[in-house]
């Protein structure tokens, strides 16, 4: 396969993401990443407008998913799902349930939000204002956008720092091994994402991976913006130990100061050599 730039980890305004699946996609093509997968949240809402904006400039486009999942005593683990059926009807009922309950978790933010705003003597954020950041359902990055725009902190990671972290209400999650049950019914490969966001210790992250490979976890991202050198290292050679597969992906979410499609930590472009034995393994997967 030809050398060439990926991502396949970027997040849309149909979850958390600032950019619409087309901005997105232009985006990508602007600094020549010809492959990338639109894992928002708990959503695929955004992956056939990806696909359609990503087949007239020739950026190819995987569909995908990063569902957020609870194993042991981790919660808020996220598990990337490729090559799935987007159209698979349970599968978006069970999306379904958990944007409404999302939805509701956000409503209840942005109330803690203009709550604390309240205290300090400044006007509320109008809910509709926050919408219009969004495709859908609102996610604590509009939040912060409009908390910015309303000129109440300096910056996204201010507006997380000063309100959003002290306002946050907990999320529901899906069990580890019924979402890599879902992810396989639905023909997809089912992926760990940032693993470095579980735990740093090596010993402890090893044992959480070769748990999870037991229950069917394909693979997981290596190349990622959560993992520091030695951490990627330590990711690689487990994944080549164990036989998983190796992603790798941005995160762009398009609010982080100095993060760009397409790159990792110092610049770090991610290996088009990794989409081969992915996409094998998403063919077998559909069979």
């Amino acid at each position: 396969m030809q050398s060439m730039k990926i991502d396949l980890h970027i997040h849309s305004s149909f979850s958390d993401g600032a950019f619409n699946p087309s901005e997105l996609v232009a985006l990508a093509n602007k600094h020549d990443v010809r492959v990338i997968a639109i894992a928002d949240h708990d959503s695929v809402d955004g992956v056939g407008e990806a696909i359609i904006s990503g087949a007239a400039v020739g950026v190819d486009v995987i569909s995908a998913v990063e569902l957020s999942v609870k194993f042991q005593e981790w919660q808020d683990v996220h598990l990337l799902g490729y090559g799935i059926d987007c159209r698979d009807e349970i599968f978006l009922q069970n999306l379904d349930g958990f944007r409404h309950r999302r939805e509701g978790r956000n409503d209840e933010i942005l109330v803690r939000v203009n709550d604390s705003l309240s205290v300090e003597g400044r006007a509320a954020l109008d809910r509709d204002k926050v919408l219009s950041f969004a495709r859908g359902a609102i996610g604590r990055p509009h939040i912060a956008r409009a908390l910015l725009e309303q000129g109440y902190v300096e910056s996204v990671e201010d507006a997380f720092r000063r309100y959003l972290v002290p306002c946050n209400v907990p999320k529901s999650y899906w069990p580890m091994a019924e979402a890599i049950v879902e992810i396989h019914r639905i023909g997809g490969v089912a992926v760990l994402a940032h693993p470095t966001s579980i735990s740093k210790d090596t010993a402890t992250l090893g044992s959480v991976i070769a748990s999870l490979q037991e229950s069917g976890l394909d693979g997981i991202e290596v190349y990622n913006n959560m993992g520091w050198p030695l951490e990627i290292e330590f990711l690689r050679r487990t994944a080549v130990d164990r036989g998983l597969l190796m992603t790798a992906g941005s995160d762009f979410h398009g609010i982080e100061e100095g993060l760009e499609i397409g790159k990792g930590r110092e610049g770090m472009h991610f290996d088009s050599a990794l989409l081969a034995p992915l996409y094998e393994r998403i063919e077998k997967m559909r069979k």
